[in-house]
């Protein structure tokens, strides 16, 4: 099974990119979250991949950050949920906020990813709500932290797609922001992932 490519990124769409790694020219179905993290065309990329067999097709999935990656993995093993649901909803969704939805039981913010209905947003929330949790003792902020980016955060996120910024970078940003200041205002909070960004 391939866990990672690393290579130079020849082609990039929405949803699928081509990385050559050794002369070899792989291509890797991604999110749109993955897609907007990708660097231009001829630089370096790393990806971490899921392998998906079946009798008649192999697919590479590529994923920014192994924590997508976990997350497409217990989504797929969700009935009703395929690898291309998948990807769509982690499209729709950034993996912090779905593990965050998971966790809260939100299900308006679950109905509000497309492709997903009443009925298999109770099933997700069925069947990874402990799974989230554990994935979220591993990869999520401390609890403190994570209560305050509900709150003063959530806005300061909020504001940033307002003006443009990808969702991505912003959450990192954000969360870098609060786990060096938790007590810091929404403008202060503001100014300094705008900082942050800028240096991107």
């Amino acid at each position: 099974m391939i866990a990672q490519i690393r290579g130079v990124l020849i082609h990039k769409d929405p949803g699928s990119v081509i990385v050559d790694a050794g002369g070899i020219g792989y291509q890797l179905l991604v999110s749109l979250t993955t897609f907007y993290e990708l660097p231009d065309v001829r630089q370096t990329v790393t990806l971490h991949t899921h392998t998906h067999v079946r009798e008649d097709l192999l697919q590479l999935f590529g994923f920014s950050t192994l924590l997508e990656k976990d997350l497409f993995q217990i989504l797929i093993g969700v009935s009703g949920i395929g690898p291309k649901l998948a990807m769509n909803i982690l499209s729709g969704i950034s993996p912090q906020e779905l593990l965050r939805s998971l966790d809260r039981r939100d299900v308006d913010r679950l109905l509000s990813v497309p492709g997903i209905g009443r009925k298999m947003a109770e099933r997700m929330l069925l069947d990874l709500q402990e799974k989230a949790r554990k994935l979220g003792s591993r990869w999520a902020l401390p609890p403190q932290e994570k209560a305050i980016l509900e709150g003063v955060a959530e806005d300061v996120l909020s504001a940033l797609l307002n003006l443009g910024y990808k969702r991505g970078q912003a959450e990192k940003a954000v969360e870098s922001v609060f786990q060096q200041n938790p007590d810091l205002s929404l403008e202060k909070a503001l100014k300094a992932s705008l900082k942050i960004l800028a240096t991107i």
